[in-house]
């Protein structure tokens, strides 16, 4: 019997030397991580674009409601407490048409609305003081002058005696008046008009206003 043995053949390719090998395992781990990811980010790209609604009244598209903007009466006012400087909230207020003409004194059929300050010491909206008259708005009677140029003659009044009186804080003030004219017929964007709103710094002693926007 021949004691000869056979040495086995190395296998077919090249040969890779030990050095190689970490390098080789590299490449296949990059061949099968790198197309996963990619397949990954298409399939998130597609699925971002097939999922966004085409709806042409979405918020990203849809264009702002003017009247929501307008929601405001054409005469508005805010008042700050400068004893505390802070907003002057819930005090009430009075807005009065005293004629649509040069007079500064109400006339018998005299057009009141009221309302009381926010949060944030301001009124934007005034309801009618009457109530035949609930239908009335501060943007209608300007709205039926006759001319764009059409003045009026207008008065706020801040019950300011008893508000400061609730807080232990004794006023100088019984109520707190500021007559003014309004040019125009109150229509927003049209006719050359501009905003009327009056803000009040407001003290127990002392007080000062001006023309706002």
């Amino acid at each position: 019997m021949d004691s000869t043995q056979t040495t086995p053949l190395p296998p077919a390719g090249p040969t890779q030397s030990p050095r190689d090998q970490p390098t080789e395992r590299l490449n296949l781990y990059r061949n099968q991580i790198i197309p996963a990811q990619a397949q990954s980010s298409s399939t998130t790209t597609t699925t971002s674009f097939s999922s966004s609604p085409r709806n042409p009244t979405s918020p990203t598209t849809q264009s702002k409601n003017p009247s929501a903007t307008m929601s405001r009466d054409p005469i508005t006012c805010h008042v700050l407490n400068t004893l505390t400087g802070t907003p002057a909230a819930n005090l009430p207020v009075t807005l009065t048409l005293l004629s649509p003409s040069t007079n500064t004194e109400p006339t018998a059929t005299t057009t009141t609305f009221h309302a009381t300050t926010n949060a944030d010491g301001r009124v934007a909206n005034w309801t009618p003081a009457n109530a035949s008259s609930q239908s009335q708005s501060v943007s209608s009677v300007l709205a039926a002058l006759p001319a764009p140029d059409s003045k009026t003659n207008w008065a706020l009044r801040f019950e300011v005696g008893p508000w400061f009186e609730a807080q232990g804080v004794e006023s100088f003030w019984p109520e707190v008046e500021v007559k003014f004219t309004v040019k125009g017929r109150g229509k927003e964007g049209e006719e050359g008009w501009r905003h009327y709103h009056v803000p009040v710094l407001l003290g127990p002693w002392n007080y000062s206003t001006y023309r706002g926007s």
